[in-house]
């Protein structure tokens, strides 16, 4: 079992439980999924972005990405609907568990200056967006094949209610949130 998902079903529960006085254990937030994505704007004029994006997304998740596409056609960008515009994944149970553990402990550390992640990046319905510029802070991007640093999503779809609750959750996991 991973470490994370044992520390949830062990500490972060009881926790939460005394922090919030939730009545019944299924009240209590977890996190329901993680959400993947990089945007290949640069696609259109260069068809080699996408097939980028599609093996990053793919190494640092472990899953085949589903491809995105333009929902209309803009212009001013050279940009047809339909055309691909970038790959993400959703990640669920164990390779969530599994890819939230690695980004904590492993990724997040690994950015220079980090002094941790903003607080801000709450949606309002207990969900935190993330914003990653360099792709090559995961371990399991090869250094070599990189021919342009680009960044990724990540978001974090709890079943938490509030902020409050979705950071406290957050926070009790392991996520390196700053002080201010």
């Amino acid at each position: 079992m991973s470490g994370i998902k044992q520390l949830y079903k062990e500490k972060v529960t009881k926790r939460l439980q005394e922090k919030f006085g939730y009545a019944n254990v299924h009240q209590i937030p977890k996190i329901m999924k993680v959400v993947i994505s990089r945007g290949a704007g640069e696609s259109i004029s260069n068809s080699k972005a996408i097939d980028s994006a599609v093996i990053d997304v793919r190494s640092i998740s472990g899953q085949k990405p589903l491809l995105t596409k333009a929902k209309k056609s803009i212009s001013n960008f050279k940009l047809r609907e339909g055309q691909i515009i970038g790959s993400m994944v959703t990640l669920r149970n164990q390779k969530m568990y599994e890819f939230v553990e690695k980004l904590v402990r492993i990724s997040l550390p690994k950015i220079r200056d980090f002094r941790g992640i903003p607080r801000k990046s709450f949606d309002g319905r207990g969900n935190y967006n993330l914003g990653i510029k360099d792709c090559t802070i995961f371990p399991e991007i090869d250094l070599d094949k990189v021919d342009k640093i680009r960044g990724f999503n990540i978001a974090v779809i709890t079943s938490a209610n509030t902020n409050e609750e979705a950071f406290e959750l957050l926070k009790e996991v392991g996520f390196p949130f700053r002080m201010n």
